[in-house]
């Protein structure tokens, strides 16, 4: 996926997937000099940080 596509299906503006990488807490890697993602490590982040609020309560 790219920066645009997470962004689409997080339902985010692309300088919030800019801020998470800058941030390194968005899972992610370089093919050239462009970002790509794999949806399983979005989905897999996703469950993470709902899990990660759940534990807060």
């Amino acid at each position: 996926m790219t920066i645009r596509e997470v962004a689409e299906y997080l339902k985010v503006n692309e300088r919030t997937i800019y801020r998470l990488l800058s941030a390194k807490k968005l899972p992610a890697f370089k093919v050239g000099g462009s970002w790509r993602f794999r949806r399983t490590d979005i989905d897999r982040w996703i469950a993470s940080q709902s899990e990660g609020e759940a534990g807060e309560s």
